[in-house]
């Protein structure tokens, strides 16, 4: 018999309300891939978890797994990206970052390397200037870490290939292309 309950460390994708006091999130794993977990009563204004769980924040997690979603039992910051959150240009490049990653990668598909590239992506961003450079930089990586291009190929037009793989458009497309020009 495999067991229920795991730890693990992710960063959060999205999230959406569920019932009164409940929300879903969206999580990327380093282990587990992209799962969708329950948060019970974190809508609550005297929840201790209601802070750890906000979008692109970097967690330490245990969770349940059940019938239908896992749900979250404990959770820790590891990173909350609070230098990022300081600046609009910074913010709307994260949510670019898990937007693509959301949409890239199927639920329970764990693949360490991508996990590693968000992260390290993410930690970039902290001090990074060159905005545009960061976002083609993740976009051609990520293209090569899940197999859509050749590692030792250059890719001319990254933009045109993400949209081709994932076979629809990104809604936070305009952060590269006007935000950060």
């Amino acid at each position: 018999m495999t067991p229920r309950g795991y730890t693990s460390e992710g960063i959060i994708l999205g999230r959406r309300n569920y019932g009164e006091a409940d929300r879903i999130l969206l999580v990327y794993s380093e282990d587990k891939g992209k799962l969708s977990l329950l948060a019970k009563g974190i809508r609550r204004p005297k929840s201790r978890k209601r802070g750890h769980l906000e979008i692109f924040t970097r967690i330490r997690f245990q969770a349940v797994s059940g019938r239908g979603l896992g749900i979250i039992t404990e959770v820790e910051t590891v990173d909350d990206y609070e230098s990022i959150r300081q600046s609009i240009k910074k913010v709307s490049l994260a949510y670019y970052f898990v937007e693509v990653l959301g949409k890239a990668i199927h639920e329970g598909e764990a693949n360490p390397e991508v996990y590693s590239l968000l992260v390290g992506s993410m930690e970039k961003l902290k001090t990074a200037k060159k905005l545009k450079e960061l976002r083609m930089e993740f976009v051609v990586n990520l293209l090569k870490l899940l197999g859509y291009w050749p590692k030792d190929m250059k890719l001319p037009l990254p933009d045109e290939k993400l949209e081709e793989v994932l076979e629809r458009q990104i809604y936070s497309i305009r952060v590269g292309k006007i935000m950060l020009e």
